[in-house]
Formats: C-alpha cells, structure tokens, sequence
C-alpha cells in the first residue's frame, strides 16, 4: 500500500510539471501557426491516445491516418518525461521524413526565428509561471511564520551537534559569519547555504560568548542524517496512530501531546524517538495531555523495530513573528524565492558538487527520491506538497534552459546562431547533436536511477 501511494503522488507529480511544460510548447506553436502532430505523456512506445480524426485506439497510430492540423494526444510506455511533436522540427521524436521536402507554412522551419524562440522557450516559462502562482498563493495565504528563538531545545545523540560541544541552552548568534535572528535562519544556513562546508557557531552559553568550529569532515553530508540540534519550545505532537500497535491498544489517538516518556519530561519529538528506542521491549509509562487534560498509560516498544506505532510530529509554542503580505508586497517576496531556491541554491550547489564539498551521488535525485518526497510532502499537508511541486518546476525550468543538446536551451542555441549567421546548422550537424544530447540524457538517467536504487539500501 505505501508503494502504490509513493508511486500515485510521484505520478501526480510529474503529471503536473510534464503538462504544464509541454503544454507551453503545445499552445506557442498553435498560437504562431504551427502544427502540432503529438502532445505526449511519457517516452517511447505509444501505448494509447486520442485524435479527431480516428478517435480513441491502443498501440501505434496507423500510418495511414492523415491528422492534418489535429493532435494525437497519446501516453506512451515509460513516463519519464514527455514532449510536443512540432511539424518540421528536429526533437525527442527524431522524425527526418519532412527533410529533403519543401518547407510548409505550418511547419516550424518556416517560421521567422524569433517566433521559434517562442516555441522553445515557452516550457521553461509555463514552469516559471506555475512556480509563481505556487509561491505567491502560500505567501498570501500562509504569509511567514518564524519561530522568534535561536536558543537549542535538544542536541539529538550521536550528533555531529553532541560531538563537539553544542549544548542544550545555547543560543546562536551566527553561523559562517551570518547573524542568525530566527530558527529558520539557523536551518537554511546549515542545510542549504553552507551544505558540505565547515560550520563556525558564535553563541552565547550562560551569559558568555563562545565560537565552535565544526570542520566539514565531521558535520558530514546532512541529507543522510540532520545535524542534530532542534529549537527549544517545542512539544511532540502525535500525527498519527497505527492501529494494533502499542500506542493504539494504550489509547493514545492523533493530535495528543507527549509530555513524558519514563518519567523524562519530554521536549522534543527526537528526543521522544531516541527515549522510545532505548526502552524497546520494556514495560514504560508515557504520559500526554489531550484537550487540557492529562493522561497516561503503559506502552511496550517492540523489540522488531523499537516502535510504538506513532508518527511524530512538533508543535512550536514560544514567540513567534508573523509576516502579512497583500497582493502586491506578495510580488517581490515571491520573485524573491523563486531566484533563490531555483537559481542561487542551485548554481550553489552544482558549484560545490564540483569543488568535491558535496558528494556527486548525494546531490543528484532521480526519480526514486522524488517519488518519496512527493509522498513524505503530501503527508506533511496540501501547502508542503504544492510547494514541493513549485520546487520542482523551478528546477525543470533551469534545467531545460541549460545549453546541452536535446534540452530546450541547446535548440535556443541553434537558433542563436541561425540569427547571427542568417542560415541554421545543416540537418545532419542538428541530428547529431540531438542524438549525442538524447543518449547522454538517457546515460544520465539510468546513473541517477541506479544512484537512487543502491540508496535505498
């Protein structure tokens, strides 16, 4: 069941971004004149479709159909992707039968270049268009909640945090040289901003200031396990309860809040997770409070997986600063993330995997991780998911503008040069180039994915 669920949320997910970009290629051309003979979901073999002209059939569109200015609008075998076939133009189809012919009015290379620009660019800005709605719905909806704290709650164990010094109490004044006035600052400057890198905490313990160098060999690579520090003014809160297990026969239920485990007042869901592993297979009270009212019972982790059949969530309880934003202040702050998460974080990223601070293999995510964090964000609420899919689609789109062949940057590069040169690249030289892009795609593809099964283990 957690499979086929995994599998519906990655599918909805790349439904959407395959869509949304192909549909901008699909709409540019029809709306410059072009035919478009394919909108298809996926790579490879049609499997089924539909067109005007013979309707709905399984399997390979019969030659003898003569579309004209329809569409056959087909899923084929392997949904990695998708693509628009447009009437006189080398792509993914690899279709040659148009060279060596006249060229057509309908037909991309027909077209002035500036409108074939268009077409090729209109993708990348459909994902750029989805991202913004994304971003700037949350941003009018949910404005910014910061937890006003940058004081640590809990040092997980076994950290690379407990490991050199962090104490529970202290309260962060910068990371890198970067003031920090909020927990959010403190959780993008060691996930995101300093990822792979050396990590310098100036802090305050009991009145004193203090600095901590942790060197980057021993923070680690922090998207195989968290950097162990967590705010203070939090309470676990249970998400849900998996039935037959010990916390379902004890009576616990969603929405309640631990506040005990074994007699330790418990502050923080980590804290909670490593309390419940230390006690597998003994008898142990926990405590809760459900409505204002507090409630115990006795729970046995099991000894299998030391469990109780709960998925833990937090709860912050101290001050926190609330950020409005109407509709046109949403603007800029919504631009804003968009550079920052789709442009800054990415270059920076790509920049370090190349510096060798971040391992190649743990920067890169294929299908097999997106389709678990499509799940695990769809778990954690509608507004995380979407906000994972605007993620992704500001991804998809500076991907694709990238400058490599098969990708939509390297046919704007193609028409660059036509524009400059006044004749496009010969067909052979575009065919080779597509099919060296396509099969270095491809190569990459099965890494990733080869790179995210062995991952899994």
């Amino acid at each position: 069941m957690e499979f086929l669920t995994t599998l519906l949320y990655f599918l909805i997910v790349i439904g959407i971004l395959v869509f949304i970009h192909e549909f901008g290629h699909f709409a540019a051309a029809k709306l410059n004149g072009m035919r478009a003979d394919v909108f298809a979901f996926g790579m490879g073999p049609r499997v089924f479709g539909y067109n005007k002209v013979n309707g709905f059939t399984f399997g390979k569109l019969s030659e003898d159909v003569v579309l004209g200015d329809n569409t056959d609008y087909r899923v084929c075998a392997f949904p990695i992707g998708g693509y628009v076939k447009v009437a006189g133009m080398i792509d993914e189809s690899m279709d040659k039968d148009f060279i060596g012919k006249e060229p057509q009015p309908w037909e991309y290379r027909s077209k002035p270049v500036w409108r074939r620009m268009i077409v090729i660019t209109a993708g990348v800005f459909m994902n750029l268009v989805l991202a913004f709605a994304i971003f700037y719905s949350i941003t009018l909806v949910k404005g910014k909640n910061l937890m006003d704290t940058t004081t640590i709650g809990y040092i997980a164990q076994g950290s690379p945090a407990q490991e050199f010094g962090l104490k529970t109490g202290d309260k962060i004044i910068s990371i890198n040289g970067n003031a920090a006035e909020y927990w959010e600052d403190i959780q993008s400057k060691i996930y995101i901003d300093n990822l792979g890198e050396s990590l310098t905490f100036a802090i305050n313990r009991n009145g004193k200031d203090t600095t901590i160098l942790i060197p980057k060999e021993q923070v680690g690579i922090l998207n195989d396990k968290p950097f162990g520090i967590y705010p203070n003014n939090t309470t676990p809160v249970i998400n849900d309860v998996l039935p037959g297990k010990p916390a379902s026969n004890a009576g616990l239920t969603t929405n309640d809040e631990i506040i005990s485990y074994g007699g330790t007042r418990v502050t923080n869901s980590q804290m909670l997770i490593s309390l419940i592993k230390n006690s597998a297979g003994k008898e142990t009270t926990i405590e809760w409070k459900r409505n204002g009212q507090l409630m115990s019972a006795n729970v046995t982790p099991s000894v299998e997986d030391s469990t109780i059949g709960i998925f833990i969530g937090e709860k912050y309880t101290g001050p926190e600063k609330i950020v409005h934003y109407n509709v046109i202040s949403a603007i800029p702050k919504t631009f804003g993330d968009m550079y920052y998460f789709g442009v800054e974080v990415f270059f920076k990223s790509i920049g370090k995997v190349i510096k060798g601070d971040i391992p190649f293999k743990k920067a890169i995510g294929g299908p097999v991780k997106i389709a678990k964090a499509s799940a695990q964000s769809a778990e954690a609420g509608f507004l995380t998911f979407i906000n994972f899919v605007a993620l992704l689609s500001m991804s998809l789109a500076v991907i694709n503008i990238l400058p490599f062949p098969a990708l939509d940057g390297g046919h704007f590069v193609l028409l660059v040069f036509e524009a400059i040169f006044r004749k496009p690249l010969p067909y052979k030289v575009q065919i080779t180039l597509q099919y060296a892009g396509f099969i270095i795609l491809i190569a990459f593809m099965l890494f990733v994915l080869y790179n995210d099964l062995i991952s899994l283990n």
